[in-house]
């Protein structure tokens, strides 16, 4: 698996707008990124295995106070076969090979589901809840390594 990173402008990104699955997400993730900050590597990715891009990947942007937030989503027609965990495990060595001092952190909604299966999966231990301006109360949770 491959992360492909995706660029400051829709002209960088002409691949991924012309893709039937990243369209919708593409310009959010630009916007955002110009809006909290363009600093790579903690920037929205695609990922590719082979020649498929399967999902998206990302961090909600650089690490403030020692942590970090990752982000990721699989394609529908890749859910289910393993690609979302997979996705979650680059985001972690990402962070870890850049910074290895970082607390990295996720949030879910507050039901168990796939996303929390693949934290879990990962390393990940659910230390509470927080506050998201979109959703709500949510689910935190921050990886701990050595226990997946």
């Amino acid at each position: 698996m491959e992360l492909i990173p995706v660029g400051k402008t829709i002209e960088e990104n002409q691949a991924f707008a012309d893709h039937p699955d990243c369209r919708e997400s593409l310009s959010p993730a630009i916007e955002h990124f110009n809006r909290v900050g363009y600093v790579p590597p903690w920037i929205g990715y695609f990922a590719k295995v082979g020649d498929n891009l399967v999902g998206s990947a990302g961090f909600v942007g650089a690490p403030k106070e020692g942590k970090v937030e990752i982000a990721y989503g699989t394609f529908p027609a890749y859910q289910n076969q393993g690609i979302g965990s997979q996705i979650c495990h680059q985001l972690v060595t990402l962070t870890l090979t850049t910074d290895p001092t970082l607390h990295i952190t996720a949030n879910t909604l507050p039901e168990g589901n796939f996303s929390t299966k693949i934290l879990q999966k990962n390393g990940f231990e659910r230390n509470g809840t927080a506050w998201d301006d979109d959703e709500g109360e949510v689910w935190a949770w921050e990886y701990r390594a050595g226990s997946e």
